[in-house]
């Protein structure tokens, strides 16, 4: 079931300062955020709280996020080379 107010709160907490983030987030959670499990979700708010930087680095898998925030990144990597993205 989806909870439109977290949905919300997860669609501002993506908006980032950098627009290859904002490529990255905007589709993933408008899409598939509210299809996660709540493992996942909160795995994502977590991730939301990182600095703009290391996000990018990340996504971009120029470097390797904690243990903890790897399941999460590598979706949202997932999700965008299946796009066509990476």
């Amino acid at each position: 079931m989806i909870n439109h107010d977290d949905h919300n709160r997860m669609r501002w907490a993506s908006r980032r300062g950098l627009l290859e983030l904002d490529l990255f987030f905007e589709e993933f959670v408008a899409n598939a955020y509210p299809m996660l499990d709540d493992d996942m979700k909160a795995l994502y708010k977590e991730l939301m709280g990182e600095a703009d930087q290391d996000l990018f680095e990340w996504l971009m898998g120029r470097s390797q996020p904690s243990e903890t925030l790897q399941p999460i990144v590598e979706t949202i990597r997932a999700r965008k080379r299946a796009q066509g993205g990476l």
